[in-house]
């Protein structure tokens, strides 16, 4: 029996206090409902944990970034269908004035309501945003090296032409015709020439040999009531065969000449039809110049970078210094159906300009991590009137020309913005399934974050009840532990 140590005390207090630690631990987690509350609880699960909740809570942002990309994207699909409606009225109306029954008042009319819709157009693409983005207006400060609106010139000096026809000549009869197109300018246009180069080579003419005071002499007369309600001939000798051909002004429009090769002999009573086997169409300066495709459909200017690739410009609104035809394109022809090489009018009858906006490019972020595959990625073109190609669009004038040809661009524009539409669409839906995707992840991965970091109560109330009864055993112990010496006391009396 000792009195210096008291081993049993000793014991008993550090039982004790073991126990009041894992008491107070329980407590803790019980308090706090997780079971991790420092590194020390488990250092490995913490880090597990701390990992997991990085990714919960990045794709709940990613999450809610998707939907903030749905509602862009509906903001801008939605101001597209009412792009859409105009463009419909547009055309509703240049078909109304292509109709022979208007006259130049009621086409002018027209123009009127095709004008306020091209504003609205602009109106639409300057003002429509979301959270101060404009979303139809483009990008003016990132346009790629390659964006080029392209376009048709004006035709000059240099590149005047006039009509031509060829015929060939009759092996029968000998007879054959010479034809020369005069210049366009005055009241002599190019449509003069083009219209009746067109009315030879579908309907042609007939040449005619007859006897006047003993001599045998041609006749000229032209086929086709199109063509004889528009042009007159006139006779300049009918011995050597030259006729003019005058349209509604009375101004000549071409010459011909009909001979007899030498080895055949002019005989009266001849009659034979001449239609032409080749024909070019004529080009007045200021004309501008358009390509046709093999079905004799104009090719609108912003379809032109299909045919050729433009480079050169410096910067934005800068005119390409280089034009070339592209490769393995279909064939283009001029207004009377004539192959054009695209090669040759590249740099004469073509022009391009350097764009001054560019598609406006949008990335969603809808992962928790930043490589690119977390991105989901989006072009939106201009949808000004100038990028639909609409602005300055014409259906008035005496003719329904200007409408027929505003047709076929107002067509491209609306299959422009169909297109633009249908890839909102397609990303709209994208985002709804990515949405689905992030929130089932964050679900499951929230599962799994919590059966490392929280607390089991039951069970942690179990530890809980446990190390409270094993602290209050352990104070009564401590106390006889303490009272154990006092039998020293007894044998020294």
């Amino acid at each position: 029996m000792v009195v210096q140590h008291n081993l049993q005390a000793m014991n008993s207090n550090r039982m004790l206090g073991i126990t009041q630690k894992t008491a107070s631990k329980s407590t803790e987690k019980l308090s706090s409902g997780y079971a991790i509350n420092r590194a020390a609880d488990n250092a490995a699960g913490l880090a597990i944990s701390e990992k997991m909740r990085k990714q919960i809570r990045g794709l709940t942002q990613a999450s809610t970034n998707a939907e903030d990309g749905i509602s862009s994207v509906q903001t801008a699909e939605g101001a597209l269908t009412e792009v859409h409606d105009m463009l419909q009225r547009m055309n509703e109306l240049a078909i109304q004035a292509a109709n022979g029954t208007n006259s130049e008042d009621d086409r002018s009319y027209i123009q009127d309501e095709i004008d306020q819709l091209t504003q609205e157009i602009d109106r639409v693409a300057e003002t429509t945003k979301f959270n101060e983005t404009y979303l139809l207006k483009g990008d003016t400060k990132n346009v790629d090296a390659m964006d080029y609106t392209y376009s048709y010139k004006a035709v000059t000096t240099n590149t005047v032409a006039r009509a031509s026809v060829l015929a060939a000549e009759n092996t029968a009869t000998g007879m054959s015709v010479s034809i020369s197109f005069a210049a366009n300018s005055g009241k002599v246009t190019a449509a003069d020439s083009n219209n009746l180069a067109k009315a030879i080579r579908d309907q042609g003419f007939t040449i005619t040999t007859s006897t006047q005071n003993g001599k045998v002499v041609y006749g000229l007369e032209l086929n086709g009531s199109d063509a004889k309600a528009n042009y007159t001939v006139s006779t300049v000798s009918m011995e050597a065969g030259t006729f003019k051909i005058l349209n509604s002004n009375k101004q000549v429009v071409a010459s011909v000449t009909i001979s007899t090769t030498a080895s055949f002999k002019k005989v009266s009573g001849m009659s034979q039809i001449v239609t032409a086997y080749s024909v070019s169409a004529a080009y007045a300066t200021g004309d501008v110049y358009s390509l046709y495709d093999a079905d004799g459909n104009a090719i609108s200017a912003n379809k032109l970078d299909k045919y050729f690739t433009a480079g050169g410009a410096t910067e934005a609104g800068g005119i390409a210094t280089t034009l070339s035809a592209n490769s393995g394109v279909p064939k283009v022809y001029d207004v009377l159906g004539k192959e054009v090489s695209a090669v040759s009018i590249a740099s004469t009858l073509v022009t391009a300009v350097k764009d001054k906006t560019a598609a406006l490019k949008m990335n969603f972020h809808v992962g928790a991590d930043g490589t690119d595959n977390n991105k989901i990625k989006i072009n939106i073109e201009a949808m000004t009137a100038k990028s639909l190609g609409v602005n300055g669009l014409k259906v008035s004038g005496s003719s329904g020309t200007n409408a027929t040809n505003a047709i076929e661009i107002i067509a491209g524009a609306i299959k422009k913005v169909s297109t633009q539409r249908s890839a909102l669409g397609a990303v709209q839906n994208r985002l709804e399934h990515t949405i689905n995707n992030l929130d089932n992840i964050v679900e499951n991965t929230t599962a799994a974050e919590s059966g490392i970091r929280d607390t089991d109560m039951a069970t942690e109330m179990v530890k809980y009840s446990n190390a409270n009864i094993l602290s209050q055993a352990g104070q009564s112990m401590l106390a006889q532990s303490n009272q154990s010496n006092q039998g020293v006391l007894q044998l020294l009396q």
